[in-house]
This record gives C-alpha cells, sequence and structure tokens, in this order.
C-alpha cells in the first residue's frame, strides 16, 4: 500500500520542482514577451510551437502512457516484466520518432506555405529537432511517474525548463531573435531527454532482472492500450493547440501572441493543481488493484475539495487584476490580453478539475471513456474556433475552450463517480462554502484595483485578496491541510 510519506514527499518534490519550472517559464515569458520580441516575433514563435505540437501526436502515439500503466501494474504483479516492457517501447518510438521527423524536415517549407505562414519554414524544419528531443523529454517523465518515482519525474521537468531559459535568452542575445528562442527549447528538451534516458536506465530498466520469458501478449497490450490513449492525447492536443493554430491563420502573428500569453499565464497559475494530479493518478490505479475503492474516493474527493478550495477564489482574482496584471507586468502592447485572461479565468476552475481527474481515469483502466469524451469535444472545439474566431477574433477562441471542456469536465465527473461512487452531497456542501468565501474575498479587492498604478501596488493587492481569503478559509475550517495528510495514511 502507497505510504503517506511517498505521496506526501512526491507532492512536495513535484510542486517544488514544478516550481522551478514554471518560474523559469515565467522568467522567459517576460524577457521574450516585454525585452526581446515584439507581439508579432512571440506570436510566430508560438505558433510554430502549437503547430509542432500536433505534429508531435504521430511520433509519441499513446505509448509513453501505456507503458506508464503497465509499469505501475508490473511493479506489484511481475518486476521482471520491466525491462522487456521498456525495451519494446522505446524501440517503437525510435521508429516513429524517425519517420516524423525526417517528413517534418522534408515537408517543412511547404506545410508553412500551406498553413499560411510561410515565415515560420525555419521554424518547422528546426522542428525536426524539437520532435526528437521532445518525444524523449517527456518519455521519461512518464515512465517516472509510472514507477511512482515521482520526485525524478518532477526533477526532470525542472532541468528542461532551466536549461530552455539559459539556452533560449543566450541565442537571442547571440542575435537570433524569435529563431533563438526557439532553438532555446530545442536545447532544453534535448538536455531533460539526455539526463532523463540515463536515469530511466540506471534507475528502472537496470534495477529490475529481467523475466526468463517475455509475458504472452506484452506488446499487444501495450500497444492496444496505447490506442484509446493516443485519441484522448490527440484530441487533449487538439483541444490546447487548435485554437492558437487557428488564430495564425484567421488573423495574424501578433494576435496569436496576445492569446498565447492569456493562455500561457493560466497555465502558471494551474501549476501546483497539475502537481497534485501527477501525484495522486497512478495511486487510483494501485488502489483499484488492491480492491480499496474507498480509499480511492477518500483521496480524490479531499484532493478535489482543498485544490476548488484555492482556484476558485484565484479565478476569481485573477479576472479582477487581469487588467493591470497585464500593462504593468507585459507592457501596453499586451493590453489586449486582459479581456482574454478575464475569460480564461473561468477555463482555470475546469482545467482544476480536469488536473485531478483525467489522468486517474487511465490508472483506472477507463482510458477508452474518456478517449471518446475527448474526442468529442475537441472536434467540437475546433468547430467553434472555426466559427468564432472570424466573428470576434481571439474571445471567439477563449469562449470556444470554455464551452466544449465544461463538457469535457461533466463527462469525466461522471465517470469518476461511475468508479468511485462519490459523495455529492458532501461535495455540494463544500463547493457552497468556497462560492460564499470568494464572493467576499473578490469584494476585497475589487476596492483596491482602481487604485493600482505599480507592479507593487498590484502585488499589494493580491497580498490584500490572499489575506482574506487565507482568515474565512481557516476559520470556516474549508481549507484543511491536515486532511490530505489524514487520508493518504
Amino acid at each position: 500500500m502507497q505510504s503517506r510519506g511517498r505521496l506526501v514527499r512526491g507532492f512536495t518534490a513535484t510542486l517544488a520542482a514544478r516550481a522551478v519550472y514554471m518560474l523559469t517559464s515565467a522568467l522567459l515569458l517576460v524577457l521574450l514577451a516585454r525585452v526581446f520580441l515584439d507581439p508579432e516575433g512571440y506570436g510566430l514563435l508560438y505558433w510554430s510551437i502549437g503547430v509542432l505540437a500536433v505534429v508531435q501526436l504521430v511520433a509519441d502515439l499513446g505509448l509513453g502512457k501505456s507503458a506508464a500503466r503497465y509499469l505501475a501494474e508490473y511493479r506489484e504483479t511481475d518486476p521482471g516484466q520491466i525491462p522487456h516492457l521498456l525495451r519494446r517501447v522505446v524501440g517503437y518510438k525510435l521508429l516513429l520518432v524517425s519517420i516524423v521527423a525526417a517528413a517534418l524536415f522534408v515537408g517543412a517549407r511547404p506545410l508553412a506555405a500551406a498553413l499560411g505562414e510561410p515565415a515560420a519554414a525555419p521554424f518547422l524544419t528546426a522542428g525536426a529537432g524539437l520532435v526528437v528531443a521532445k518525444s524523449f523529454g517527456v518519455f521519461t517523465e512518464i515512465v517516472f511517474q509510472g514507477s511512482n518515482r515521482l520526485v525524478f519525474s518532477a526533477a526532470l521537468r525542472a532541468v528542461g525548463g532551466a536549461a530552455r531559459l539559459v539556452f533560449a535568452v543566450a541565442f537571442v542575445l547571440a542575435g537570433l531573435g524569435a529563431l533563438g528562442a526557439f532553438f532555446g527549447y530545442v536545447v532544453g528538451y534535448l538536455v531533460a531527454a539526455a539526463v532523463g534516458l540515463t536515469a530511466t536506465f540506471v534507475l528502472v530498466y537496470a534495477a529490475h532482472e529481467p523475466a526468463d520469458a517475455v509475458d504472452p501478449g506484452l506488446s499487444r497490450r501495450v500497444l492496444g492500450y496505447s490506442v484509446p490513449l493516443t485519441a484522448t492525447r490527440g484530441a487533449n492536443v487538439l483541444d490546447k493547440q487548435i485554437d492558437i493554430v487557428l488564430v495564425g491563420v484567421f488573423l495574424n502573428p501578433a494576435a496569436v501572441g496576445v492569446y498565447t500569453l492569456a493562455k500561457q499565464i493560466t497555465d502558471f497559475v494551474l501549476a501546483p493543481a497539475e502537481s497534485l494530479g501527477f501525484v495522486i493518478s497512478p495511486n487510483f490505479g494501485e488502489e483499484k488493484a488492491g480492491g480499496d475503492l474507498d480509499r480511492a474516493r477518500a483521496l480524490y474527493e479531499t484532493a478535489l475539495t482543498n485544490a476548488l478550495a484555492l482556484y476558485v477564489p484565484a479565478a476569481a482574482g485573477l479576472a479582477i487584476v487581469a487588467d493591470p496584471l497585464v500593462t504593468l507586468v507585459f507592457g501596453a502592447d499586451y493590453a489586449s490580453a486582459a479581456v482574454l485572461l478575464q475569460v480564461l479565468s473561468v477555463f482555470v476552475v475546469l482545467q482544476t478539475i480536469t488536473n485531478l481527474t483525467s489522468d486517474g481515469l487511465d490508472y483506472l483502466g477507463r482510458a477508452r471513456a474518456r478517449a471518446v469524451a475527448k474526442g468529442a469535444t475537441a472536434i467540437g472545439n475546433a468547430g467553434l474556433n472555426v466559427l468564432l474566431i472570424p466573428a470576434i477574433g481571439v474571445v471567439g477562441a477563449a469562449l470556444a475552450t470554455i464551452v466544449t471542456h465544461a463538457v469535457y469536465v461533466a463527462v469525466n465527473g461522471y465517470v469518476v463517480h461511475d468508479e468511485l461512487s462519490l459523495r455529492l452531497g458532501s461535495l455540494g456542501i463544500e463547493l457552497t462554502r468556497i462560492v460564499a468565501i470568494t464572493a467576499v474575498m473578490a469584494a476585497s479587492v475589487i476596492v483596491v484595483v482602481p487604485t493600482i498604478a505599480t507592479v507593487g501596488e498590484l502585488v499589494l493587492a493580491i497580498a490584500v485578496g490572499v489575506f482574506v481569503w487565507g482568515v474565512l478559509a481557516v476559520a470556516s475550517g474549508l481549507v484543511r491541510p491536515a486532511s490530505l495528510r489524514a487520508v493518504l495514511t
């Protein structure tokens, strides 16, 4: 059974490492947006990355997550199969990555022209290297998640983020502009991949004596389970990146820059919830395998209520301070991102729920249900983007994201309730308390926002909101840090 100490250490290490990752990402974001690049260059950089994220799907499929699922299973049942599993998965990935990278290198220029952004051709050509590096960098993170070595998984993310910051800034200062920043991304993922593959070999592969015989049907099961995971991951990438790509197609790189900035800010806000979801997900599979669904339910409910207690107020506060936050930190060129940030604050709440639910469904063996839901909503998101972006611009892209993600959250909630029989009444009571405290906190921040004229005053306004929320949350018993520790025992 998973010990309390390991889960707490895993979450703490994951949160700390992802804090390093998000801080380096935030610093790079500010430097690129405010110092080194104009909105057009910034938009071209992240539009190219968005296109490459779609290409990456073919290079990765769902092999990493499928391997992680069976790693978690074999750790409990037959550790000798782990080396056989890793050899097969790495072989499949090498084949796929080689084909995709070669095709991208050759077809980068016509692809850029077909998408209406010929200036992106150099980015897509260099993207062949990004696809290879990112594929193996992310794969090793997932392997360590599946083997429940969460400290190492989190550390790899931090190493990649730090390397990306250092090399992106260095290449930009060398005079390479937005393309230099892109090369920084490539090198950052290369560093993470090199460290991750070495650690995987030493700590996971070589740590287990291979079984004399391969489990019959191992390859078939891994490849078979990767199919729904591929569909889910494809839908997830489509859901996250298609809006950026379509903003570039229908509008211009400067609009992409403004829209991407707003989405990246929400990503920073969501980092702790992502870390918690990343840590607890493998434990759902272990508890189900052990027949202890009551403990799995308690873990999920406690994590969800504590996360919403943080993120519903955070989303409200983000919407309130969006205008001074964008203009004071990133400059007047990005002022229009404030409205987007206000709209996307709703997405922050929805994504918080998703971060605590989606991966857990994979480990509970409900990947197919999740894949169907994600595929349907991703297609709907793409369709709404096509309709709304030409009509109302970048706000249309944000609205499409919110509408379709709300549907996805509802379906995921139904599936996890079907698996764990959630106590809906008590969850409803907790949510009511969260909303009430959020309303009081929001009123206190609204009073001070009109006086904000400097970054210091912005920080003070945020501090006021945090203080009011903290006093109310603790006094009401809404936030109980000890409760999560208790349920992990």
